[in-house]
């Protein structure tokens, strides 16, 4: 790591975290119903991992409905204080990255002109050239088919933070040095121990952070 490089990463999910709502989980729910009633049980409950549930739903979707998938997202809304939050980290020069188990091109579009304030987004691509959608992760685990904790070590920074809310941040948050969580991510938690930060919105992870960072100087 050069004298450049940043010294602290902010982590982020997107489905149900940046995403006011589990957009991820709605369009499976939506594209594939009869697959997503299946498998999104069998996931929650650590039955069946992400990598072969995402991979069976993925792939159960025709790829000529890509198109509708897109426009699906862009009718989700951001968590509220998402820009507030990445002003305070810009002016700490802390970079914000998107890590999702869900496509890069629904981050895309539902982040629109945030895309240029992400340093990274890391997801699941799409191979539409078939029949159904071909799913592909530059980056797959033994259970994940996003492996965030990899990701996050790729990184090569010891002072982290992640941002999540579901079964996808599970590992990453058991890892991070400091996490905050909502939703099913809490018990998740709670069962294993792990101390979080809970939020709802992103001005609560602001708020948190202003308090916890008071004394340090720009970290970048």
């Amino acid at each position: 790591m050069t004298d450049t490089a940043p010294k602290r990463i902010v982590f982020c999910d997107f489905d149900g975290t940046i995403t006011a709502e589990e957009t991820f989980v709605a369009m499976l729910r939506e594209f594939t119903p009869d697959v997503a009633a299946k498998l999104m049980p069998q996931i929650y409950d650590l039955t069946l991992t992400l990598r072969e549930g995402v991979r069976q739903m993925l792939e159960s979707i025709p790829s000529s409905r890509y198109p509708e998938v897109l426009e699906f997202a862009k009718t989700k809304a951001i968590r509220p204080g998402l820009v507030e939050l990445l002003d305070f980290l810009d002016d700490r020069q802390v970079p914000f990255v998107v890590i999702s188990g869900g496509l890069t091109g629904m981050v895309e579009t539902v982040l629109g002109d945030l895309n240029s304030r992400v340093l990274a987004i890391h997801a699941v691509d799409v191979d539409t050239s078939g029949e159904y959608f071909q799913p592909r992760s530059s980056c797959e685990g033994e259970t994940e088919f996003v492996a965030k904790v990899e990701i996050v070590k790729g990184y090569g920074v010891e002072d982290w933070v992640a941002i999540g809310d579901s079964v996808t941040d599970l590992n990453m948050a058991m890892a991070a040095p400091l996490v905050f969580a909502r939703h099913r991510l809490c018990q998740y938690l709670d069962e294993r121990g792990k101390a979080y930060e809970p939020f709802e919105t992103f001005f609560d992870v602001l708020d948190r952070l202003k308090s916890l960072w008071s004394g340090d100087v720009c970290l970048g």
